[in-house]
């Protein structure tokens, strides 16, 4: 247990403190909020390549199909709130040459 926290007997595994690092992003999802929305396919596939990096899965046993496939909807449909409360980014402005 960290900084002082004791290991209460009724906490379940769930609720137990986890250290998550995102120093290393992965590199297979792509930045969905931009000028012009994500598409439903776009959003799906990051939540797809989250799933299996969370899961380390590329493709789940038949055993843990209902889980995996539960977690990429739940992820998508999270992704797509977000995208949707979240202002588009504004256009950067054109790129002009400097006089020389």
């Amino acid at each position: 247990m960290g900084a002082g926290r004791s290991m209460l007997s009724n906490e379940s595994p769930a609720q137990r403190p986890v250290a998550v690092s995102f120093s290393c992003m992965c590199r297979s999802i792509k930045t969905l909020r931009g000028t012009a929305p994500a598409t439903d396919a776009e959003v799906r596939a990051a939540a797809l390549q989250f799933v299996r990096k969370i899961s380390g899965f590329r493709a789940p046993a038949p055993a843990n199909a209902l889980a995996f496939d539960a977690a990429v909807a739940e992820i998508t449909a999270s992704s797509e709130r977000l995208l949707h409360r979240l202002p588009p980014k504004r256009a950067r402005p054109a790129a002009t040459p400097k006089d020389v």
